[in-house]
Parts: C-alpha cells; structure tokens; sequence
C-alpha cells in the first residue's frame, strides 16, 4: 500500500513536471516556429538556440510587480487564473502514458488513474475550465475583460456540443467503453480509430482548437478588439497563469486526439519491434517506448496548433458562432448516425 501511494505520488509529480515544461517549452518552439514561417531567426540571445529563453520568460514573470485594480474583486481576481490553471492541469489525470510494466514482481501503471468513466471526467473538467475565464473576466471591473470572458464561455458551450457528439461517435467504435486505457488499448490489436471515424477526428480538431482559444478561435484576447480581452487587467504570474494553462490545454488537447484517434502508445509494428528488441511483456522498456511515441505524437499535434496559428486569419464573432452552430453540430449529427449504421453492418450493435 505504501509502495502504491509513493508511485502515485511520484507518477503525479512527473505529470505535473512534464505538463509545466511542455507548457514552458511550447512558447519557445511556437516563437521559432513562427519565426521559421516568417524567415525570421526568432529567439537566440538566452542561450544556445534561445533555448534559455521560456526560463528567462518565466523569471520575468515572477519579478513583475503584482497590480490588483482598486476597483475588482480581490478575492475572485486571483481565484480566476488559479482555477484555469488547476482544471489544466486536472485532465492529465485519466490520460494512460505507456504501457503497464512490472517491477520487483509488482504491476504498475502509466497513469495516474483509470477510471471507467474517463471520457465523462475529461469533459467534466475541461467545462469547469471556462469558470476561470469567466471568474477571472467578472472580477476584473474591466468592460473589455468582460467581453472577453462572454466570449469565452459562449465559444466553449457552443463547441462542446459538437465535440460531445463527435466521442459519443468515438465511443461506439470503441464498444461502448468510457475509460481512455481501454479506448487506446483496442488500437493496439487493429487499426486506429482514425480509420473508423475521419470525420469525428476532424469535427473534433476543430472543438479542440475552438476551447483552447487559439487562433483562428482567439476571439476572447482578440488584441485588436478588446485590448487582451479576459486577461487584460492581469499582470506578473498571475497572467503567466493563463497563458501557461492555454498551453497546457494545448498539449492535454494533442494527448487526448492522440489517445482517441491514434493509438496514443501504439505504433505500426510494435510487437515485432519489442520482439526483435528481446522485450518480453511487461518490460519497462516498452513502457518507455510507448512514452516516446505517444509524445512524438502530442509534438506533431501541437506544431500543427501552432502551424493553424500563423497560416490562418482570425474569425469574425458570428463566422465562428455559425460554424459551431450551423456547419458543426449538424455534421457531428450526421457521422454519429453514420457511425451506427457502420457499427451495425461491422455487428458491433445488435437492434
């Protein structure tokens, strides 16, 4: 029980650790990606390559002096970031890493949890994650902080139910089961859900660029409309709070469509590589493996979040409210009746 308790511990504090430095790194490829685009050099002053620069950034942070306007409420001004940080982080929890490794005769898991209802828990969170904004926006006194947090909560309920019909789809496919390991194992022994459901992926990738807030989804900073929108009146850390929990969301994002459509940990002849490699099952070293590929995966993810960024001009507010409403939900409709008919003819479902 003990040794359970310390390597949940431990597994939690390696999440936690991977998360902030993925969130701290993503601002640094995302400038050199930008700059790439750009034929530009980017960042190259903070050490080798600018490689330094996310730390230099983050001190810059810290040391910032911390305003609280006069007139917010100070209580909910700092519960607002405080909160989208904690429900960004949060959703990692369910998210299975690698494959199940035995040490010194005990069996352990990549994943913090494995709940049967790890689809309901993901979106659970990710809805609660909007109360930050929201929280952050209200609180500030600021009409243009307001605006912004409206925004934000209107594009989140208009894009779930797009993103919600699309994984009912998903979890059809999947035999009806609700826990991510599961989801992520069936592709181990066929093929990836992408093949089943091209659609679901892509009404999916749209939501997810769309609760996230990147662009061309951004209408809540929108810096040309309403100055930085939900975060305007913040500075110091407690703005780098909401700007590292968009970067978390993105990379919990990448994992999840990474789990969902493509296997997360599974690869293309995995099991003749760990057999010629003399891996026999249970081997940590095919959990580490799983990592690396599950990783390589988010990183492709997340360069092409940030490729969306720097290729496409933003929406207009009701371009984006029409998307979601008129061109979205129908089109979820349509693959869920889709996905059954083909789940019956498969004889996945029995009428």
């Amino acid at each position: 029980m003990v040794s359970f308790i310390i390597y949940k511990f431990i597994i939690c504090v390696v999440i936690f650790g991977i998360s902030l430095g993925v969130a701290a790194y993503a601002t640094w490829w995302e400038r050199k990606f930008a700059s790439f685009l750009q034929d530009r050099v980017g960042p190259d002053r903070a050490g080798p390559f600018g490689l330094l620069q996310p730390l230099a950034d983050g001190g810059k942070m810290f040391f910032k002096e911390e305003i609280i306007p006069n007139v917010s409420n100070r209580f909910l001004f700092i519960l607002g970031p405080s909160l989208f940080m904690l429900t960004a982080l949060m959703t990692g929890a369910v998210i299975p890493w690698g494959q199940d490794f035995i040490m010194h005769g005990k069996t352990y898991t990549a994943q913090i949890t494995d709940i049967n209802i790890g689809v309901l828990y993901v979106f659970g969170v990710v809805s609660v994650g909007v109360y930050g904004i929201m929280i952050g926006g209200w609180a500030s006194n600021n009409k243009y902080a307001l605006l912004g947090a409206i925004r934000a909560s209107s594009q989140m309920i208009s894009y779930e139910i797009a993103m919600g019909i699309s994984v009912i789809a998903l979890v059809i496919t999947a035999g009806g089961t609700l826990s991510l390991r599961e989801i992520v194992q069936q592709q181990d022994a066929g093929v990836a859900n992408i093949v089943w459901q091209p659609l679901g992926f892509l009404i999916f990738f749209i939501c997810a660029l769309a609760e996230t807030n990147r662009a061309p989804f951004d209408l809540p900073e929108c810096e040309s409309e309403l100055v930085g929108g939900y975060h305007t009146e913040y500075s110091s850390m407690k703005l780098g709070l909401f700007l590292f929990a968009e970067y978390i969301n993105m990379f919990i994002s990448s994992a999840i469509m990474s789990a969902f459509y493509f296997g997360g940990f599974n690869f293309p002849f995995a099991q003749e590589l760990y057999h010629a490699l003399g891996f026999e099952a249970g081997s940590i070293w095919i959990s580490v493996i799983g990592f690396v590929v599950f990783f390589t995966k988010i990183c492709i993810f997340i360069s092409v979040f940030m490729w969306i960024r720097w290729t496409l001009p933003r929406f207009r507010y009701d371009q984006l409210m029409n998307l979601g409403w008129r061109i979205l939900i129908p089109l979820s409709l349509f693959n869920l009746a889709l996905t059954v008919v083909v789940e019956y003819f498969r004889g996945h479902i029995h009428f």
